[in-house]
């Protein structure tokens, strides 16, 4: 890497895994027991506590989560999901995997969320389900969506793969509602180093859940195997999950630390920030967000190609999350195009996220602040 600077590499984001996770996952592959298994068990126990008792399971991604949320919803052929297009492309992937029209609507400026007036002005008679996505760990108006879903007759599956931890009024997301995702994707602020998990409204959903997850089997006595879904391979292993187990103990300081970085950042850049740069801030969610990311939308006089690389010449990595969906060559072959949703191709255009995880120091948000201050002037 050619660097002007000497300090060292400050990455957007980067896993925390502690020596005593470590020797637990020792410890399964010395048990040999390392597919699906007991800690499995233990993990989705754990999660279902902390939601509130709800039924969950766990999975190899937080994609198939969604896949599987919308075949129990019965969604396909004929069907259409309203979402939104700032999101990882996978949201709207699941709504054509399982044979149903992915509808878009644009997201509102400020939280960067799909607008619920525009998802609600999208709905027609054959839309069955929606899909919510909390961008960067930050709800909707929960309020709003399910009062939206409920006139409408809608399922609702949650895209929260980035809001463990994260609240509405005092609730912990997937503690109520109806299907809610989560993912334990590497840079997530608990990982699995790959895996998700759902929680459901009842046990008929779960037990469903457990046949989509595992090419469709029940079984019974020693012996007894059925099949009577068209399931896939998509279970967590042991391994995964002994990662979740210890990564899961640390999530209330977890999310403790990103909010105080979050609002360190917001004093760094101070309440100017915005109308000395041009620069938009995210929203100063220091209750309901767990920061999963703290992201910019940049001035329209740089480009987001010459700020990464500025960066980058400070020894600062920078994430982009996300390109719009609609404007993927997949998507244009359904007939998507630009001016479609403005809002979204211009903050998808300009969006940035800077260092945010969960070993960051205050020192390493003084930096990034100070870099981003020396780009913008």
């Amino acid at each position: 890497m050619n660097s002007k600077s000497s300090l060292p590499f400050l990455p957007f984001s980067r896993p925390t895994i502690d020596e005593a996770t470590i020797a637990a996952v020792g410890e399964v592959l010395r048990f040999g027991w390392i597919t699906s298994g007991p800690k499995v068990q233990a993990f989705e126990a754990m999660l279902s506590e902390y939601f509130g008792g709800r039924p969950v399971r766990t999975f190899n991604s937080g994609t198939c989560t969604m896949e599987i949320a919308l075949r129990i919803a019965g969604i396909g052929p004929g069907d259409e999901v309203i979402t939104t297009p700032i999101s990882w492309v996978a949201t709207a992937n699941v709504i054509i995997e399982v044979g149903a029209t992915p509808v878009f609507a644009d997201i509102d400026p400020v939280t960067r969320n799909i607008d619920l007036d525009k998802l609600e002005a999208a709905i027609t008679s054959r839309t069955r389900a929606i899909i919510p996505v909390y961008l960067a760990g930050l709800p909707v108006d929960m309020d709003r969506l399910y009062a939206i879903a409920h006139r409408h007759k809608l399922r609702v599956v949650e895209d929260a793969a980035q809001a463990i931890g994260s609240t509405w009024k005092g609730r912990r997301i997937g503690s109520f509602g109806d299907f809610v995702s989560f993912s334990f994707q590497a840079n997530k602020n608990i990982t699995t180093s790959e895996g998700g998990c759902l929680v459901m409204t009842d046990a008929d959903e779960a037990r469903l859940a457990e046949k989509y997850r595992l090419q469709g089997v029940t079984r019974s006595g020693f012996d007894g195997i059925d099949v009577d879904v068209l399931g896939g391979k998509f279970n967590m292993t042991d391994i995964a999950a002994t990662i979740g187990l210890g990564q899961f103990g640390k999530l209330d300081e977890i999310t403790a630390h990103r909010r105080a970085m979050a609002r360190r950042y917001f004093e760094l850049f101070g309440a100017d920030f915005e109308s000395r740069t041009g620069a938009q801030l995210p929203v100063a969610d220091f209750e309901q967000s767990n920061w999963h990311m703290f992201q910019l939308v940049l001035p329209q006089r740089i480009t987001r190609a010459a700020f990464m690389e500025k960066m980058m010449e400070r020894n600062i990595g920078v994430g982009y999350h996300y390109p719009p969906i609609h404007l993927f060559s997949l998507y244009r072959a359904r007939g998507f195009h630009e001016t479609m949703f403005p809002v979204a191709e211009r903050v998808g255009r300009q969006i940035v996220s800077l260092p945010m995880f969960n070993a960051l120091l205050p020192g390493d948000v003084e930096r990034t602040v100070d870099a981003v201050e020396s780009i913008l002037r």
